[in-house]
C-alpha cells in the first residue's frame, strides 16, 4: 500500500521562542543605578498598529567611550560590559533595556543596533537606533520620514525611547547585510 503523505507546514519565527530565550538580567547591560546608566525602551507594533507582546529584541552596542567590546555577550553578567543584551516584549508589546549610551565608534554617530524576533517573520530583522542629535552618512542619505523611524527620542522622563513598527506607514527601516545568512 502507498500513502501519500501531507508536507510539514513552514514555520515562521515564535512565538515559541518567547518562552525559551529571555533570560534574568538580560536586559540589563549594566547594572540599575550605575552611574551614567540610560533606559532605552519602547515598544513593538505590528502592521495594524496593535502592539506585539511575544517579540524579542537584542541590542548590540559600543560602551560610553566608543569602545567596541570585545567580551561576547553572555547569560552570566560579571560587571563586565559586554555591549550586548536581550529583553522579550511584554502583554503591552513593550521593551526596556538598562545600559549606557554608546559613544560614536571610530568618531562615528552612536547607535545601538537592534535586531527584532517577532511571529510572522522568517528570520529576524536588523535595525539602528540614532541617539538624538546623532547622524552619519547612511542616515543623512535617507528620505527624513524614513530616518525619522531610526531616531531615538528623550521621553519627559529623560529615557530613550525607541518604537519599532514592523508594517505599515510607519514602518521602521530595517537593515540588509550582505554577509549575514539565515
Amino acid at each position: 500500500m502507498t500513502a501519500t503523505l501531507e508536507p510539514t507546514p513552514g514555520q515562521t519565527v515564535g512565538p515559541f521562542f518567547h518562552y525559551a530565550l529571555p533570560y534574568d538580567g538580560g536586559a540589563h547591560l549594566v547594572p540599575p543605578g550605575t552611574p551614567g546608566a540610560v533606559r532605552l525602551h519602547g515598544t513593538v507594533y505590528d502592521g495594524a498598529g496593535v502592539p506585539v507582546p511575544d517579540a524579542l529584541l537584542e541590542i548590540r552596542q559600543a560602551d560610553a567611550a566608543g569602545a567596541t567590546p570585545r567580551v561576547e555577550g553572555s547569560l552570566a553578567r560579571d560587571g563586565r560590559f559586554t555591549g550586548w543584551g536581550r529583553a522579550a516584549t511584554d502583554a503591552g508589546g513593550r521593551y526596556a533595556f538598562t545600559t549606557v549610551a554608546p559613544g560614536g565608534v571610530r568618531g562615528g554617530a552612536a547607535f545601538f543596533a537592534v535586531t527584532v524576533f517577532a511571529r510572522g517573520l522568517l528570520d529576524r530583522l536588523f535595525t539602528r537606533a540614532y541617539l538624538p542629535g546623532e547622524s552619519d552618512a547612511f542616515l543623512a542619505g535617507l528620505a527624513p520620514e524614513d530616518a525619522a523611524t531610526l531616531q531615538v527620542v528623550r521621553d519627559e522622563a529623560g529615557d530613550l525611547r525607541f518604537d519599532v513598527h514592523l508594517q505599515g506607514e510607519r514602518e521602521t527601516v530595517f537593515l540588509a547585510y550582505p554577509r549575514h545568512r539565515a
